[in-house]
């Protein structure tokens, strides 16, 4: 059994190549997926279309034809989160003989790989609490949270890939990396009061569904209080980054902030006046993931710890 495993862990990756760097995207790219795939979920009021957890209905794991087409498309997306594990998985074989020499790597593998189940449990609450909004909220945060993760790791991972990892980092300007932490703090705190706005609203997931007690247009107008510093800080990140030739990564991380804020401001307003049409609130939600990883990018490379 020894020689069989030493056998095995022998194959696997010794450096960071491009199928590491790939495992990485795809980390990104099925955690900002699941986002849009649970929207897609409340949105066609499917929220309940498995009425139990672990089971899909009582005595059974998968959807029964009673449960309708809410059924299957609950069912489905509880069924993504094997294919996160897998990705997961595979992403800690692919850095596992470089668990030492990149300690960063793992650390970021196993975190992505860890917080599956714990979202899988709150999965489960959201569904023995009928749709509590805070509940829901938590459960999309979450996500958010993993979605800076593999941010971080596709940005590791694509330093190295590039011979990036001996470089010597001078410490930054002091504005640009309390604009840095700034870009952080607003984009989060956007997205937690957006999901205030999406609990108050009226795509809950399932017609009984309880929301919350707020009036929405002051919950709205709370929500967009951050975006508008965000957008501030944003744009005098914009103009020091200019001023120096040397903070190209920088710039084009900015520029690709600049990109996902205004798009989402757009589609925010969009769907604000149009009666919050099922369309956009999804491309909203696409836009949320959009913008965490964005300005995780931005704080990454702003404060400094990039690409250390």
């Amino acid at each position: 059994m020894t020689v069989t495993a030493t056998r095995w862990t022998d194959r696997l990756p010794t450096r960071v190549g491009p199928g590491v760097h790939a495992l990485a995207i795809a980390s990104l790219v099925s955690q900002i997926g699941i986002i849009v795939t649970g929207g897609a979920v409340r949105l066609t009021e499917s929220g309940l279309g498995c009425s139990e957890w672990p089971h899909c209905v009582p005595g059974s794991m998968t959807p029964t034809p009673e449960m309708g087409i809410h059924g299957l498309i609950e069912f489905g997306n509880r069924t993504l989160t094997f294919v996160l594990t897998a990705i997961a998985v595979a992403m800690i074989a692919s850095v596992w003989r470089l668990r030492r020499t990149e300690p960063v790597l793992f650390r970021l593998a196993l975190v992505l790989l860890g917080i599956i189940p714990a979202q899988a449990v709150i999965g489960g609450i959201t569904v023995w609490t009928d749709l509590n909004p805070w509940v829901v909220s938590l459960h999309f945060l979450v996500s958010a949270v993993v979605v800076g993760f593999a941010t971080l790791l596709v940005n590791r991972t694509g330093r190295i890939l590039r011979g990036e990892e001996s470089v010597a980092i001078r410490p930054l300007p002091k504005a640009i990396r309390g604009l840095g932490w700034t870009v952080l703090a607003t984009a989060a705190a956007a997205v937690v009061l957006g999901t205030i706005v999406t609990g108050t609203g009226p795509h809950a997931g399932d017609a009984g569904a309880p929301r919350h007690p707020f009036d929405p247009e002051i919950v709205t107008r709370l929500h967009t209080a951050p975006v508008y510093l965000l957008v501030a800080a944003t744009l005098l990140l914009l103009v020091l980054a200019a001023r120096d030739p040397r903070q190209r990564a920088l710039r084009r991380a900015v520029v690709l902030l600049v990109a996902v804020v205004l798009l989402q401001g757009a589609i925010g307003y969009w769907q604000h006046f149009t009666g919050l049409p099922v369309v956009l609130v999804m491309a909203h939600m696409l836009g949320s993931a959009l913008l965490v990883a964005a300005a995780t990018n931005v704080w990454d490379r702003a404060t400094g710890r990039f690409p250390l």
